[in-house]
Formats: structure tokens, sequence, C-alpha cells
């Protein structure tokens, strides 16, 4: 799935429960984070919830990440981040602004600020390993 193609899908739902629904679906379909690396190593600081995003140092011109969390709708979120940027080129990465993104998809207004600063944290984790 592309970012293109998850604002499409957003763009079809037309209340904030079911894009609530869809963004938890999103996230069940996350592949499962082996224990080892649910570490504070690989923990997003800032985030309300445990997240962890560990990313793939053998590719030096993309970036590939996998995520976890241990809340559900958390997980959809970093489905989405995930989307946006893996395969993504480090100069393409530097120049994605996120928050936009969530906006078209209508979900950067229903946000609460723990989930927001837990958002600019996964980016900004992200963001640190393309070089920005």
């Amino acid at each position: 799935m592309q970012a293109d193609e998850l604002i499409e899908n957003f763009e079809l739902l037309d209340n904030w429960e079911d894009k609530y629904r869809y963004l938890i679906d999103l996230g069940s379909k996350l592949p499962p984070l082996e224990e080892h690396f649910k570490t504070d190593e690989w923990k997003v600081v800032g985030c309300q919830s445990q997240v962890w995003l560990v990313p793939d140092l053998n590719d030096k011109e993309h970036l590939f990440f996998r995520g976890d969390s241990d809340a559900a709708i958390v997980k959809g979120l970093i489905f989405v981040v995930l989307t946006i940027f893996n395969g993504q080129s480090k100069k393409v990465a530097k120049e994605i602004v996120v928050n936009d993104i969530f906006a078209k998809m209508g979900l950067e207004e229903h946000l609460s600020p723990s989930r927001r600063n837990g958002l600019n944290a996964m980016v900004s984790k992200i963001k640190f390993y393309a070089g920005c």
C-alpha cells in the first residue's frame, strides 16, 4: 500500500468513528515485532504508549522500518507512518511533511495532544535515520 492509496481510503470514510476503526484495522496488519527489539534502544521517547521503531540498517539509500506498540490505535498510526516512509530514499524522506498527509486523511484534527506528540516523536526518529 502507498500513501496515496491510504489518503483515498480515508477520504471515503465519512466520520471519525469509521476512520478510527480503519486505523485500528491497519494496525492489526503490522507484522509482529520480535520481543528482543522491545527494548529502550528501539523505544520512541515522547510517546504516551510504548512504541518501538527498528530501522533496517543494511540499506544505505532507502528507509525501511518495522514497528510495534502496546496500543491498538497507535499501531494504526505506526502503520500509516511506515507506509509513508518505508522504501523512500533518504533525500525524499527529508522533504515529507507528515502533518500535511495526516490532514489530507482527516486524521490530524482528531489526534489528541499526546498522540500528536507521539506522532512527532516517531517522525523525528525516522528523520534522524534519514540524516536530517
